[in-house]
This record gives C-alpha cells, structure tokens and sequence, in this order.
C-alpha cells in the first residue's frame, strides 16, 4: 500500500522541511497511524518496539500544535535521564525551524540551568523525579498545560515511577490531551488509562522482531563456561557494533572486567553509572570508538543507540518481553543483524517462555569444543565488600566497654593507669565529656552551710 508523505498527514512545511534535512521523509506505520490522531487532539495510546519511531510519532504533531507563548504547554516524561536528553535531541531537530522553547530536567546534576531554560520553555522533557522537585520548589508551573506524554509508560510502571506520575499529573488541568507510549500496556497502565484518559484511540505498529533481516541463534552451555564461549564467538564472528546483555549489574561489571582481561577492548552501561559515564560510554558506542558495549536491561530500550549488527545475550531476565526489545536494537532500518543468546539451566524457563509467547524462528547451533578462558570474579567480591573495607580501614574495628556502646558514638576507652579528674563526681554528661571542676569545687554546698552556721 502506498504510504502518505509528511504532507498528506497534514505536518507544518517548517517541520517537513527540517525531516528532510534530517533524512526523513517517509513516515513509518507508528507515524502514519498516531500523527493524524495527535493533531486532532484526541487521547492516544500507542504501542510500538524501539526503533519505530515512535519518538516522532508524538513530537511531530506535538511541534505541529504548539506556538511560542510564556508557559510550559507541554510535558513528556520519560523514565531515564538518557531517554529525555535523546528526546529533546530530537525534538530540537524537528523543531529546527520554529520558534519553540524545550528544557530538559533529570537528577544528578545542578538545577540552576534547568530553572533557567524552564522560564522560557514551551515543552519541558524530563524524568519523574526531577519534574516531581520543580514543582514542590515551584520552578515549574503547569497550569496551563495542554499536553501530557507518557513515553515508554509500561518501563516507567516497571521502575516503580507509578506514584511520582500520579502527584505530578495532580498539578495539571483535568482538560489535556493525554499522549501514551509503550511496548505493551500493563495493568497499571490500564489504570492510567480508565483514570485520566478521554476515550483514548489506539495506534499499534508491528511489535514482534521482523525475522526478514534479524537472525536468531541460541547456544545449550554450562554456567561455568558461558564466558569462554562468549569470547570465542567475539572472535569468531564478523561484527561492526556489538551489545551484551546482561540481567545484572554485577554480571555487567564482571563480564567487562574480564573482557579486558582477555585484551578484547570494551564500554560498560548500567543504572548504577553516574549521568556523565553513561553518556560517554553511548558517545563512544556510537561514534564507533568502541565496538562492544556490555550493557544491563538500561540499554534495552530508549536509548539511542545505532548500527547494531549483533547482539548477544549472556543471561536473559525473567520478562519475557525484554528480549524482544533486546534484539530489536539490531536489525533497524532495512539492516540485516544476528543475535546470540547463550543459555545456562537457569535460563531455560524464561527462554520456553519466549518461545511460547512469540512466535520467533530461534536456532540452536551445537558447537562441541572451544577455548577455556579463565574468569576472575573478584570484581563483584571487591564491590560488595568496597564499603566494608573502607570501614575497618578508616574507623578500626568497634568497640564496647561494659556498660555497653555509647549513646552518640564509639569513644576511646580509657587507659587503666588514667584517673579521673580530681574532684569529679559524676560521668560523662549526655553530650560527651565535660571539663573536670576545678579542685575542691565538689564542697562548695558544705562550704556555703558552714558559713551562714558561723
């Protein structure tokens, strides 16, 4: 079927103008359903997986409807600090030739810029968190808000934002429209949708793995040697750009550290990184500086990441649906990529899962011998006990006397030749030691009787 152009759905010449600058000039299936919707200003919920564009599916029509005025009009929430700088990237780029304010707002990071771009912003992007710390400070306003995005609402749910969304959405009118996001719609985002929807229409593009370009492969592998085949197949297999998945962040840091032991140079991404080694290990990614990237479920979805040819999968989490959206980071925009998942028992019920919930041509490939590497797992041990050690290094072990641990804290115990000072009658007062009295100072009370006796 013949598809419309930005035109035909009715986009503003400035924006149509700034997609093909950009590239851009067919809409994709998300795109063509969810941007006549948006414009309309009906609800919408839309389903679709990374990659299919969903970001300019709400921001075209969004850019389409505003005009530069001197308050916020629209806010998009997005569950990572990540997901909203990428966002507001490109919202900028389709903004290019309006006149349109944009802040973007997340934590670990000052507020006094954020505050300022707020002031003359029309869309504000930020995480829950921070949007939740502008409004109790009052640094951000939304009264006159006319639009309220949920990006990647069923992650949001997942990382327990539920709440932060609630209190936010209650500083907001009750007439808005409501732009809803998501690869799937959980049961707390139904619940979204009966509150604070209007009749929401429903826009779904393709969510399954497009198998035309992505092969699947699975391996059947002992625990104790995932990592020396993982390495092998590294070392075997032509690739440009690789992704390793892991379920954890300690799995993450091990997988890294022994990579680098085995001389094979790559950059970590998890939740526990601070803001700016996140984004550098992604700059880094892409500008092809580093051609493996070892990355927690953080990097699964949202985050731009580009020309992925392969993926490999060295544990798989327990949703199911996270593979998919694993994979989905290759095989995009007509670009063929392969995927590798390596199966321990541990990984057999969610991987019968996946078979079960989609219907995915996965491969499994025997291989009968290669290389033993060695696996240092001393990097998660150093991590766990970092904080112990840094404890009995700088404080000593504690200590108690008989009477117990102190109120406030240890202090040094008396040595047994040290006397108390002279004419002292009571212990240490409830906030630390006191100056001792000067001598004799104990007798005043017999003193003062004495005196008025004579």
């Amino acid at each position: 079927m013949q598809k419309n152009t930005f035109s035909e759905l009715g986009v503003n010449s400035d924006i149509v103008r700034a997609l093909s600058k950009f590239g851009i000039t067919e809409p994709t299936d998300i795109q063509e359903q969810a941007i006549p919707i948006i414009k309309s200003g009906k609800d919408i919920i839309g389903k679709s997986k990374t990659g299919s564009g969903k970001t300019a599916a709400f921001g075209i029509p969004l850019l389409d409807s505003l005009k530069h005025s001197s308050n916020v009009q629209a806010l998009i929430l997005a569950p990572t600090r990540e997901l909203a700088v990428q966002i507001s990237g490109e919202l900028e780029k389709f903004g290019k030739y309006t006149d349109l304010k944009f802040a973007t707002v997340y934590g670990g990071v000052s507020m006094f810029h954020q505050v300022r771009d707020i002031k003359k912003a029309d869309i504000v992007i930020g995480t829950p968190g921070r949007v939740l710390d502008h409004l109790n400070r009052k640094t951000l306003k939304l009264s006159e808000l006319t639009h309220f995005v949920l990006d990647e609402a069923d992650q949001m749910v997942d990382m327990g934002f539920i709440k932060d969304i609630e209190k936010i959405l209650r500083y907001t009118k009750k007439k808005k429209q409501m732009i809803l996001f998501g690869a799937t719609i959980s049961h707390e985002v139904e619940l979204i949708r009966r509150k604070y929807m209007n009749k929401p229409f429903v826009a779904e593009s393709e969510v399954h793995v497009t198998e035309e370009y992505l092969e699947q492969y699975y391996y059947n592998v002992q625990k104790q040697k995932k990592f020396s085949l993982l390495v092998h197949l590294l070392n075997v297999e032509k690739a440009n750009q690789i992704i390793v998945f892991c379920s954890s962040i300690r799995t993450v840091e091990l997988i890294a550290k022994n990579l680098k032991a085995q001389k094979i140079k790559s950059g970590m991404i998890h939740g526990k990184m601070n803001q700016n080694k996140r984004m550098r290990a992604i700059k880094e990614f892409n500008n092809g500086n580093q051609n493996i990237l070892v990355a927690s479920p953080v990097a699964a979805r949202g985050l731009d990441i580009k020309n992925v040819s392969h993926i490999f999968n060295y544990d798989l989490s327990k949703d199911p649906q996270e593979y998919v959206h694993r994979v989905g980071r290759t095989a995009r925009a007509g670009e063929s990529g392969k995927a590798f998942t390596l199966l321990s028992s541990k990984d057999h019920p969610v991987f019968r899962q996946i078979l079960q919930d989609y219907d995915l041509n996965i491969q499994e490939v025997i291989i009968e011998s290669f290389p033993r590497v060695d696996f240092d797992i001393s990097a998660s041990r150093q991590r766990n006990n970092r904080f112990k050690g840094q404890r009995s290094r700088s404080r000593g072990p504690r200590r108690t006397s008989a009477r117990g641990p102190r109120r406030f804290g240890n202090r040094r115990p008396r040595s047994n030749d040290s006397k108390p000072s002279e004419g002292r009658s009571r212990g240490p007062g409830r906030f630390g030691n006191r100056r001792s009295r000067r001598p004799g100072s104990s007798n005043r009370v017999e003193r003062a009787i004495s005196r008025h006796k004579s």
